[in-house]
């Protein structure tokens, strides 16, 4: 029985330190084999140190691959408190290099912690700082690579392209928007030390950074640049409280140029009030369209079949009653009896309104909806407005009245150029974007595309063509001559909308613009122009705005290649205008011919012969009256 107890009690002890080993081992197991990774990080970064390197932030370009945003590398000051033996000495002699209080910077060199990043004032140092801190040789005080964001055009596409904090985060436009891929990996250079931090003479390791995604944007470069000094000239010339111009391809939605003032430097955008920074107009400002809304008035009537521009006649006689209310037309005793096609090249008030009536409300609502009206257009950047429509419910005679010619509804820039590019380019509303596509950092491959996003179909192509016609026709015969380019085809409409402040329309003060497009039989670019408020001019778009917009136009027939042609409409002239007259064929005839047929114009010879074998411009191009003709002989 004795015997017995103590073989119980033998096997019973062996149990259970048969059990503990086995428990020991599975720990054992567990810690070596699920627990490696994190108890060697912890053991790693007990002896372990990393000197920050910062990764190169995505740059961005234009579509043609100019840069538009790139880095700059500077240094920035890190310190190792552990490794700095005389603190006060090492404090005084990093304030006096760097222009700062002894007391920060001892706060600095003297903090309880592995690595210390001198910030602000130890960040993106000049090389000539540098220079003076690295000359010292202290112990724990480091340099290490730090990109800086610079943009090489200072100013321009500033609302665009945004800008960047200190710490390289996007802080609005593009560098907010796509921030997360813009920003890259920093990496390190990881040193080894021992447990008062000093510094062991062990290999280092070099944690290389990864740089963020490029961006290619549809912005042209060459346009933008015309667009800028455009604004720059309308600055000086007239002082306007704002201004803006905005260019789209209309088969596709690309951005092709936007602009507006004020704009600040990316570069230094501290000096800058917040306004100016964050306030991207054409995407962001809502104001009263006024007359360029009335291609929407315009594309619903022909759509809905309404009207007969050619046919069917209006009678203006200067003004309009609409439930009591008086509605004037700009030109005082009205245009007369007229085609609804003179009423579009006249900019009629009355004749839109009487276009809205024929519509009636929820018709004409439906249209200015689905053109994109009251709700984001969804460009990719930040900042964007819904602009404000009556609720179909709530309006009444007037309210119809004034929306047909855009008065008492607000828009933006971007929709209205949107709206604009679904009526010239067959009708369909795409969303508009600027960024083309995602560029791989090391190669420049492709890593994302953007596809056009068509959102719906507005209007029939038949619909699209009458329009462009009426168009066409405003700025060959109506209020948009000044955007006429002799031997293109521009069609385009004026605006001249009356500003309103605590709910009254305020005197003397308003904003001119006008929408323009070209070719006019297949539109290839739509430029917006609006600015607000100039002093010292006659207060009408096609005076202001017009001639802003063909500059811009002029500067695409290079940009994008386009074609000259004779299939245009002929300019009407006034007296007052610069006439220009369609040049003879005048090749294969004698020197004697060719002076009587050119009578009236400055005509230069080269080469020898009596007969004409060459001529400039060529024959049917359209020229000022007295203009210069050279011709060739042989």
């Amino acid at each position: 029985m004795f015997f017995d107890d103590i073989h119980t009690r033998i096997r019973f002890f062996f149990l259970v330190i048969l059990a503990i080993l086995m428990i020991i081992v599975l720990r054992v197991f567990y810690i070596q084999v699920f627990q490696y990774d994190k108890l060697s990080e912890l053991a790693e970064s007990l002896w372990s140190r990393k000197l920050p390197i910062g990764a190169d932030r995505g740059e961005i370009y234009d579509r043609n691959g100019k840069v538009l945003a790139t880095n700059l590398t500077t240094t920035s000051l890190v310190l190792i408190p552990n490794q700095i033996k005389n603190k006060e000495e090492v404090a005084h002699a990093l304030s006096e290099i760097l222009n700062s209080e002894y007391e920060d910077m001892l706060a600095h060199v003297s903090k309880k912690t592995s690595i210390e990043r001198v910030h602000p004032e130890g960040r993106q140092l000049s090389y000539e700082i540098a220079s003076k801190i690295d000359a010292l040789e202290l112990d724990g005080v480091y340099l290490v690579k730090e990109s800086k964001r610079y943009y090489p055009y200072g100013s321009v596409l500033s609302h665009v392209l945004g800008y960047v904090g200190i710490d390289n985060q996007g802080l609005s436009g593009l560098e907010l928007t796509y921030n997360d891929y813009l920003t890259g990996e920093d990496g390190a250079i990881k040193y080894f030390s021992d447990g008062k931090g000093n510094r062991l003479e062990l290999s280092e390791v070099y944690e290389k950074p990864q740089n963020g995604i490029n961006l290619q944007l549809t912005i042209d470069l060459d346009l933008q640049l015309a667009a800028e000094r455009e604004l720059d000239n309308v600055m000086t010339k007239y002082t306007p409280e704002h201004a803006m111009i905005l260019a789209m391809n209309p088969k596709n939605g690309e951005i092709l140029a936007m602009a507006s003032r004020p704009n600040f430097d990316s570069n230094n955008y501290k000096q800058y009030d917040t306004e100016t920074i964050n306030r991207n107009l054409p995407i962001w400002m809502t104001y009263e369209p006024g007359s360029t809304f009335k291609i929407m008035t315009l594309a619903t009537s022909l759509e809905e079949k309404t009207v007969n521009l050619f046919e069917d006649t209006f009678f203006d006689s200067g003004s309009t009653n609409v439930d009591g209310s008086t509605i004037h037309c700009w030109k005082s005793g009205g245009h007369g009896a007229q085609t609804y096609l003179n009423v579009v090249e006249n900019s009629c008030n009355p004749g839109f309104v009487s276009l809205g009536q024929k519509l009636g409300t929820e018709t004409l609502m439906k249209y200015i909806n689905n053109f994109g009206f009251g709700e984001k257009t969804g460009i990719d950047l930040n900042g964007e407005s819904n602009g404000i429509l009556f609720k179909v419910n709530k309006m009444g005679p007037v309210e119809l009245a004034t929306t047909s010619f855009g008065q008492g509804i607000s828009v933006t820039p971007i929709q209205q150029v949107t709206a604009v590019s679904a009526v010239v380019n067959g009708g369909n509303l795409y969303k508009p974007y600027i960024v083309s596509q995602m560029l791989e950092p090391e190669t420049d491959s492709t890593i994302l595309k953007t596809n056009p996003i068509l959102k719906r179909k507005v209007i029939s192509e038949e619909t699209s063509s009458l329009a462009r016609f009426a168009l066409e026709s405003v700025v060959a015969k109506g209020s948009g001559k000044n955007a006429y380019i002799e031997n293109y085809r521009v069609g385009g409409k004026t605006g001249t909308a009356q500003k309103v402040k605590d709910g009254h329309y305020m005197d003397g003060n308003y904003i001119l613009s006008f929408v323009g497009f070209m070719p006019a039989d297949d539109p290839e670019i739509v430029v917006y122009v609006a600015i607000d408020h100039p002093v010292g001019v006659t207060q009408y778009g096609g005076v202001v705005s017009a001639p802003i917009a063909k500059t811009i136009l002029e500067t695409a027939i290079s940009v994008l290649d386009i074609e000259p042609t004779k299939e245009g409409m002929e300019r009407e002239y006034s007296w007052m205008d610069t006439k220009y007259v369609q040049l003879p064929d005048v090749k294969a005839m004698s020197i004697e011919e060719a002076k009587k047929t050119l009578k009236g114009f400055k005509v230069e010879y080269s080469g020898s012969g009596e007969t004409v074998i060459y001529q400039s411009p060529d024959a049917n191009s359209y020229i000022k009256e007295g203009g210069s003709v050279k011709l060739m002989l042989g």
